[in-house]
């Protein structure tokens, strides 16, 4: 990967620092996937100890798909089902979605998280007209957690900007509408975005809270966050009033796309920036218990050639047979593709 500094108008961020690579067992963990195997070899390894992703390709293109509406796509969840789900299409579901109007939830599926996948035919899962529960310009963002307690896999998403909604499934391609799980409103006033949501297993018992929700906050200075929440059952939910990393933190005008990773008995959040701070990933060390702040740097360093072209975003995380995958999204904003890096 190229090695460029942050670009932003906040002081520069550290390159990539070597460690020793560790073992990557709970960010599958974390993540609900449920993907076989960790990796146990030694090379240089992002901050944390994390592998070093290397982008591989490209996994879904635009133009390439028969649900197209806008000509974009953005915010993959890859999830392994292959030991879930009674006859699934795939070893492995990658749910995504366009962000422009009219948005909806999308499908592809596969056997190796490096592709390819197939495009499910009777694609979107979800639309932005759900009668009677809601009818919004687009829905998108989706992220699906397995839930181990109820055995259906959960999907999280938003539309409009404001509203993070719930749905369930037990075959991970048929959803029953649930509920609104967070919106504007039960943050401070003057918010005007909270969305982008992921949510994850992870127990925090002085909170009496067995799911922790990640997602982008947006307010009248229109410099964004990341916000943070925790939830017993994962469909009623506490959200902190504060942001848990600011823009400002880590010297950029926004930051998005977070994404929890636990190893080491601490857990860290990785999100992205946009490219006119560097378009990079950014990690930062919050401990088990949300109560530490240690802004370690870049995670992944976005390339300036194809399909990159200077950003990276929006990352989810898998193993599969031992080596670790990270998909995420790949190029401009609402211009680029869905990629998988191999660390």
């Amino acid at each position: 990967m190229t090695q460029h500094q942050n670009t932003g108008d906040g002081p520069a961020l550290p390159g990539r620092r070597i460690f020793l690579r560790g073992a990557v067992a709970g960010t599958a963990a974390a993540a609900g996937l449920g993907l076989s195997g960790t990796w146990a070899g030694s090379a240089a390894a992002a901050p944390g100890g994390f592998p070093d992703y290397r982008h591989l390709k490209p996994l879904l293109t635009p133009s390439q798909l028969k649900y197209n509406p806008t000509g974009e796509i953005i915010f993959p969840c890859i999830r392994g089902v292959y030991d879930r789900l009674p006859s699934p299409l795939g070893r492995y579901y990658l749910y995504y979605a366009p962000h422009d109007a009219p948005g909806g939830i999308c499908l592809a599926y596969g056997d190796s998280l490096e592709g390819p996948f197939t495009e499910y035919p009777a694609n979107p899962l979800v639309t932005n007209d759900w009668q009677p529960h809601y009818k919004v310009s687009h829905v998108s963002s989706p992220h699906v957690l397995w839930n181990e307690d109820v055995r259906e896999l959960w999907l999280y998403f938003h539309g409009e900007n404001h509203t993070t909604r719930l749905a369930r499934s037990k075959d991970g391609i048929t959803f029953t509408y649930d509920r609104t799980v967070l919106t504007k409103d039960m943050l401070p006033a003057g918010t005007n975005e909270t969305s982008y949501a992921r949510v994850f297993r992870h127990d925090l018992p002085a909170r009496g809270a067995r799911y922790v929700m990640l997602f982008m906050v947006n307010n009248q200075s229109n410099h964004r966050d990341i916000g943070w929440g925790w939830s017993a059952d994962g469909r009623v939910w506490s959200f902190a009033q504060q942001p848990l990393i600011r823009h400002s933190d880590v010297g950029v005008n926004n930051l998005s796309g977070p994404h929890l990773l636990t190893r080491g008995g601490s857990a860290y959040v990785v999100y992205h920036t946009g490219k006119e701070n560097g378009g990079n990933m950014l990690i930062s060390e919050v401990g088990n218990d949300f109560s530490r702040r240690a802004h370690l740097g870049v995670f992944y360093d976005s390339g300036s050639a194809a399909p990159e072209n200077g950003r990276a975003a929006a990352p989810s995380f898998g193993t599969d047979r031992g080596v670790p995958y990270m998909v995420y999204e790949a190029g401009e904003r609402l211009a680029g593709s869905l990629a998988v890096a191999r660390g």
